[in-house]
């Protein structure tokens, strides 16, 4: 196919410079606004941090020690909240911060796509996108998935402008910035996400396509190539480190998983037990219906490519993480979302506005109970998981609190269950002698705790490991909390 039968194709070639009227640039911030608010709103921003948000926000911390940075990871999210962590441990302002910031992360990766699709069609793909409950959840969170998803809608509206006008300078720097935010965040997410793109570019013979996203994905994932040689002894060895920690990456059918995880479980790992009530799923089941209704839209609208390109970097993206790793989490899924949000919502539209006569107010109003039913089941699931998790938050800090009254503070290590969490919490720094955090030994814990307190948490009926056998036992709660002789004297108040 050529470069111009594409563009063509792409409904971009006869648009010439995308021009957006205000009112519609209005539209998409209104909804990245109400984004934010629902976030600041439904989420709360007291919180609390978790398990790999302490990991992230340690990293760029004044609060605690930088914890154990596993292979998969990267620095990406670590620098994005650098501002606030870098002075300040109020949770609370992260997650103004971040929602502030996904708010406006969002408004700019729908106006990416102005010229392409009807401005309420965007707006309606936003909305969708921003109403679901794993979006609100992890837009204000620490976390690296929300980042690679906007990435990942820039990235293609930015794509398919560039295909259609050479001149279109903003959507050579939008590619680039878009790509380089992904691989920031998670390079091999931006690898899987970019395939149909690749091909598509090698395909036309866009060369200088394919310098700009080679560019911007090189540039985002520089630094953990370079982390890969500097601490895990090159890049095949980190991959391979990676693959190990995600249960070994190979062919493993997670669809069901998936379908677990949606009713509020942030990892599914081992995902074992009942389903959640079928109203929680069905609008997953229903997702790629009208992502293919969008798609038969879009041809007989002559702008196939414009909902072939997402469609196509919505499946690579999700691969993976339906068919190649053992366990689930929602949140993995979230660039698929971003990128299916734009057909479904041009489906739904055609849907609403298609019928005529008596039809149309029929056709009208099944969508919006439809629509209404499925934001209700969001913002149930949202409730209930935002709930849990601010519990489970709660007992960190409580946790914390406690071990502070024993006489552990920072300076201090702490190991056993959750210790990354809790060490973030007090203020300490973490260890483990096993496991995929591993990163010290019996020998060191022992030195250590001659200079520093040391303590150990374990479950009640669990056994402690053999260096903290012989420490002090102090009941708290469903924890024995060991702390090393002497290590009350060593920590200071």
């Amino acid at each position: 196919m050529s470069g111009s039968a594409f563009a063509t194709l792409a409904g971009t070639r006869r648009l010439g410079p995308p021009t957006v009227p205000r009112r519609s640039e209005y539209l998409l911030a209104a909804v990245a606004a109400a984004f934010t608010l629902a976030q600041l709103v439904l989420v709360r921003p007291g919180m609390g941090l978790g398990w790999d948000e302490t990991v992230y926000v340690s990293q760029i911390s004044a609060h605690a020690p930088a914890a154990f940075f596993s292979a998969p990871r990267s620095r990406g999210i670590s620098l994005l909240v650098a501002p606030i962590t870098s002075w300040s441990s109020s949770t609370a302002l992260l997650r103004v911060y971040l929602a502030v910031l996904s708010g406006l992360a969002l408004f700019l990766a729908l106006r990416a796509w102005r010229g392409l699709f009807p401005a309420r069609v965007l707006a309606l793909a936003g909305a969708l996108f921003a109403s679901l409950w794993v979006t609100l959840f992890y837009g204000p969170q620490a976390m690296p998935n929300y980042w690679v998803a906007v990435g990942a809608l820039a990235l293609v509206g930015c794509s398919l402008r560039a295909w259609g006008d050479h001149s279109d300078r903003a959507a050579l720097w939008g590619l680039a910035a878009s790509a380089s935010l992904m691989a920031w965040m998670r390079p091999t997410d931006a690898v899987w996400v970019t395939l149909p793109l690749l091909v598509l570019i090698v395909a036309v013979r866009r060369w200088r396509l394919l310098v700009v996203l080679l560019a911007g994905l090189a540039s985002g994932a520089l630094e953990w190539v370079i982390e890969a040689f500097v601490s895990y002894g090159g890049l095949t060895q980190r991959l391979n480190a990676a693959s190990g920690i995600e249960g070994g990456l190979g062919w493993h059918i997670a669809v069901v998983d998936q379908l677990r995880s949606l009713g509020g479980r942030a990892l599914c790992r081992p995902c074992t037990g009942a389903m959640p009530n079928p109203v929680v799923d069905a609008w997953w089941l229903v997702l790629p219906v009208l992502a293919v209704v969008g798609l038969v839209v879009a041809v007989r609208a002559r702008r196939t490519a414009a909902t072939l390109v997402p469609f196509a970097c919505a499946a690579t993206a999700a691969f993976p993480y339906l068919f190649m790793i053992g366990y689930a989490a929602p949140r993995f899924l979230l660039p698929a979302y971003a990128l299916v949000a734009i057909p479904v919502a041009d489906g739904l539209i055609h849907l609403a506005t298609r019928p005529t006569g008596v039809w149309r107010p029929v056709a009208v109003t099944l969508l919006a109970v439809g629509l209404a039913g499925h934001l209700a089941v969001q913002l149930a699931v949202l409730e209930h998981t935002v709930s849990r998790t601010t519990a489970q938050h709660g007992d960190w800090s409580r946790t914390a609190a406690e071990l502070h009254r024993l006489g552990v503070r920072k300076p201090c290590l702490l190991t056993g269950q959750d210790a990354i969490p809790v060490a973030f919490y007090t203020g300490c720094a973490s260890a483990a002698t096993e496991g995929h955090n591993a990163n010290s030994s019996r020998t060191i814990i022992d030195r250590t705790a001659r200079r520093m307190p040391v303590a150990n948490v374990t479950p009640v009926g669990s056994r402690p490991p053999a260096y903290a056998q012989d420490w002090p036992v102090h009941r708290f709660g469903a924890l024995e909390l060991r702390v090393a002789p002497g290590a009350g004297q060593g920590g200071g108040a």
